[in-house]
């Protein structure tokens, strides 16, 4: 592996790069997920921006060399930080996808503005991997609509995008048809993991985009964290395995287990977890689970689809919420409540919210629900999380 900023691999952790398409790129087998950095306080908008910048470092240093943002991840802030953290000559080593918010866009000047913005952000004179952000049945006709198309490709043509992609958040038939519509697609980003391997675009997606040639990178491989502390009925199924691994691990393995995926992103959120991930890369194969583990996997699968109850991967698309109520993390809290069977815990955490954040203030508009990738009937499971709190204090 290439030296990169004065550091050499550690130990036998060298990254594995896998092809990226039909394009001359290997990615590195993990990628770096920026929507979860690490934050001062509970405002997602104030990434602390030194230890993410360390984080970044080790990250690069060590072989990764894709890093994932986008115009709304951390409240807007996301992209500045990457820009200032890569200025220093790291811009060079790494490839930089941001993402287009399509419901943002009113108009076709929109989409100028926004584009010139992020440059500005990125501190950089062009985008390597540009993706139209969470396509569904509403925002692929606004795409079609507004001729958005027509626009990425003049952006192409002025060497300001390198290649074009989209990330999706909807079902498959229509994946396919966005696959289908435009020839010039370099890759596409799903969600896709343990859990939600027949959802959305799922395994069937995964295979199409692959068979047509596109590069396939993978969002969401922890389901929002959810895989990555397994509970007691989940982790008595793990221990049956002859391979010792952590949670991550077998969650990660069985990805990069399949030869349809080009790419792993992760939103490391502290160093420990990028060491740990890159770790995890340095082993990863293709095909390389045994018919016992790939059995084991599905039992995993069933139990963890018996214990969710709410299927949040706190996105943070729905925030701000314009009554300050902190959706993610009242359904984060409910969801280990019951998944771990820890009623005091969980409200002990809920009771630590400030008052603003709690459910009490849910006016029921719906914004968040036009904005949720996993079309969540926020308001409704705000109601029954309320419900359940009062009735088991």
């Amino acid at each position: 592996m290439l030296k990169l900023g004065g550091q050499f691999p550690l130990g036998s952790q060298i990254m594995k790069y896998r092809n990226f398409g039909k394009i001359d790129f290997k990615s590195s087998a993990l990628g770096f997920g920026t929507m979860r950095f690490p934050v001062i306080g509970e405002n997602s908008a104030k990434i602390d921006e030194s230890q993410t910048k360390e984080m970044i470092y080790y990250a690069v240093d060590n072989g990764i060399n894709y890093l994932d943002t986008a115009y709304v991840y951390h409240q807007g802030q996301s992209e500045v930080v990457l820009g200032k953290i890569l200025k220093d000559g790291h811009r060079e080593k790494v490839k930089i996808a941001t993402k287009l918010p399509v419901w943002l866009i009113a108009g076709r000047n929109d989409l100028d503005i926004i584009f010139e913005e992020q440059l500005r952000r990125l501190q950089t004179d062009h985008i390597d991997f540009y993706l139209l952000h969470s396509l569904n049945e509403e925002k692929w006709s606004k795409v079609l609509d507004l001729r958005i198309i027509e626009w990425l490709e003049k952006k192409v043509s002025q060497g300001k995008i390198n290649y074009l992609g989209f990330s999706f958040h909807d079902q498959y038939p229509l994946f396919e048809k966005i696959i289908d519509s435009y020839n010039k697609w370099t890759f596409c980003q799903i969600q896709y993991n343990l859990l939600d391997e027949n959802e959305q675009a799922g395994v069937k997606g995964l295979k199409y985009a692959a068979q047509k040639g596109l590069a396939v990178i993978i969002m969401e491989p922890l389901k929002g964290g959810k895989l990555a502390h397994a509970p007691k009925k989940v982790q008595e199924i793990w221990d049956q395995a002859k391979s010792k691994k952590s949670s991550v691990d077998w969650a990660l393995s069985w990805l990069w287990n399949q030869p349809e995926i080009s790419l792993v992103l992760s939103g490391m959120s502290n160093l420990n977890q990028v060491k740990e991930n890159i770790k995890s890369a340095s082993k990863s194969e293709i095909n390389s689970l045994t018919n016992a583990e790939v059995s084991l996997i599905k039992k995993v699968q069933k139990k963890y689809q018996e214990l969710i109850s709410i299927p949040c991967t706190k996105c943070g698309y729905c925030l701000p919420c314009p009554k300050k109520v902190n959706i993610p993390k009242i359904f984060e809290i409910y969801n280990e409540i019951r998944m771990y069977d820890n009623l005091a815990e969980g409200i002990k955490k809920y009771s630590s919210l400030n008052p603003e954040e709690k459910i009490e203030n849910c006016v029921s508009c719906k914004r968040c629900e036009s904005l949720c990738p996993q079309k969540i009937k926020i308001s409704e499971k705000l109601k029954e999380v309320k419900k359940f709190l009062a009735n088991d204090k």
